[in-house]
């Protein structure tokens, strides 16, 4: 978490260009694919999860999070919430 409007506007904009770590950006590539289409994930997304410091319970963790977070924001999209 951070307070730095800018950082925000930055990782909104395009985390790959951010300054955030190398670590970070891997867990980002994978939240994204995981959005995106989690069909796709393999265990080579895994391993590069693994080479940035990552073990089995972070992947599971990352996994967890950004998909609830996917859930949730399906139900409020299909429940209006949020809309006027």
């Amino acid at each position: 978490m951070t307070l730095d409007s800018e950082m925000v506007r930055l990782l909104e904009e395009d985390y790959k260009k951010a300054p955030i770590t190398e670590q970070d950006r891997v867990m980002l590539d994978y939240v994204v694919q995981v959005t995106k289409d989690a069909t796709r994930i393999s265990s080579a997304d895994h391993e590069r999860l693994r080479a940035v410091g990552f073990d089995d319970q972070g992947i599971l963790q990352i996994t967890l999070i950004a998909s609830w977070f996917n859930y949730i924001n399906r139900v409020a999209d299909a429940l209006g919430v949020g809309r006027d």
